[in-house]
């Protein structure tokens, strides 16, 4: 007698080969991402918008040209050339110089909330773009993680309302999530590390003639502070958290990663709170939690991966 198949779309999935070293990947990156927006605080505190926003991309493809000349990457093939500009504009230009023009207005802590709606909109992208298809199961956990996140602005904020600097950081989370979707899509072909190195690179022609443009002076006796909080945002938040980040693309995909910055605000919520000052009750840690759980029920569902191309 036949068995009929299981429903392989909602039951929860048994692990890939890869899939954990990818979350685990992933996470490292998130880590990493989750103090950028303080860190953005303090380049402005030397810094103008564009030196910042801009200017951290330039500094990011020095290091990334240097990195793929001694390994002697190869030039990568045409046919990917229009999703490197796509990741370029996402993640190198429009995150970047969104996120930045919106923290002179909102505290750490505000962007971090606003901004934990992009695993949902990676979830999204990654079905437009990257050709993933998330089973029910995990949509509703990703529309629960977003829905507690939002909650929890509602209440930061005495009522959630949308001023010019919430705009800037809905436009941040579009762009990354498309970034975040074509970055996946190329770590399968090209690799983590080799992608925003790449996307960094293709962006040059762009950066380069508009901070000379738009950027004021540098200011090279700003505060060390400052100096600190613009080489983290060039090194760390806009090079080196995309080597873990891509990696957890390429192997665990672009919606189930992505699902993993549900836990992003709370790593910009204990920076600010250290680095900052800012203060950090008990419910912040309670939503924590809660959205911790999400994450972990999350993976347990199916994320069809789409096939390399």
């Amino acid at each position: 007698m036949q068995h009929s198949p299981k429903n392989v779309h909602s039951a929860p999935l048994a692990r890939r080969p890869g899939e954990l070293a990818g979350l685990l990947a992933g996470l490292a990156g998130v880590v990493i991402f989750g103090l950028t927006l303080p860190m953005t605080h303090f380049a402005l505190a030397g810094f103008d918008v564009y030196t910042v926003g801009l200017g951290r991309g330039i500094a990011a493809a020095c290091l990334a040209g240097i990195v793929l000349a001694a390994t002697r990457q190869p030039l990568p093939a045409r046919i990917h050339w229009g999703r490197i500009f796509a990741a370029s504009a996402g993640i190198v230009i429009g995150f970047p110089l969104l996120v930045t023009a919106a923290m002179q207005y909102v505290p750490s802590a505000h962007g971090g909330v606003i901004l934990a709606i992009l695993p949902l909109a990676t979830a999204m992208a990654s079905v437009a773009i990257a050709g993933e298809r998330p089973s029910l199961g995990f949509w509703l956990a990703g529309i629960a993680g977003s829905a507690l996140v939002l909650l929890f602005a509602v209440i930061e904020a005495d009522g959630l309302t949308l001023q010019a600097a919430d705009l800037l950081l809905l436009a941040a989370v579009v762009a990354t999530a498309i970034g975040y979707a074509q970055s996946g899509m190329l770590a399968r072909a090209l690799g983590g590390w080799q992608t925003i190195s790449w996307a960094l690179i293709f962006s040059l022609p762009l950066l380069v003639p508009a901070t000379i443009l738009l950027a004021e002076p540098i200011d090279w006796d700003a505060p060390a502070s400052a100096w600190l909080g613009f080489l983290y945002v060039a090194f760390m938040s806009q090079f080196f958290g995309f080597f873990f980040w891509n990696k957890g693309m390429a192997l665990a995909g672009v919606a189930r990663t992505g699902q993993l910055q549900l836990l992003q605000p709370f790593v910009t919520l204990a920076a600010a709170a250290l680095l900052l000052g800012e203060q950090v009750g008990w419910h912040h840690a309670v939503f924590a939690l809660a959205i911790i759980g999400v994450v972990i029920v999350g993976r347990q569902y199916r994320v069809e991966k789409a096939r390399q191309q």
